[in-house]
């Protein structure tokens, strides 16, 4: 899984709005067939109960949740890609 998190890492900028591919990353440690997992957030919910709820979820999934990730068979984000993913679901609240 370490190839797969590398691939991602090697990617030196990701849009705003996270759609990007890693397949064939950069970077001779990166593994060629990866993605992200996706969530879709729908915008209504912004400013809302369940908008604050679903976004301290996300927020949770992309910080403290990573430490399971390699437990769960998947690879953990790095660092920067889960600050970035962190800033987008913020929105939501």
């Amino acid at each position: 899984m370490d190839c797969i998190s590398a691939g991602a890492a090697n990617e030196k900028s990701l849009p705003a709005d996270m759609r990007i591919s890693i397949s064939n990353a950069p970077g001779g440690d990166s593994y060629a067939i990866a993605s992200f997992s996706w969530v879709l957030l729908p915008i209504g919910l912004r400013g809302t109960a369940k908008g604050k709820g679903l976004a301290d979820f996300l927020v949770w999934v992309v910080a403290d949740g990573q430490r399971f990730a390699a437990d769960l068979y998947y690879a953990p984000l790095p660092p920067a890609v889960a600050l970035q993913a962190k800033r987008a679901i913020e929105q939501m609240r």
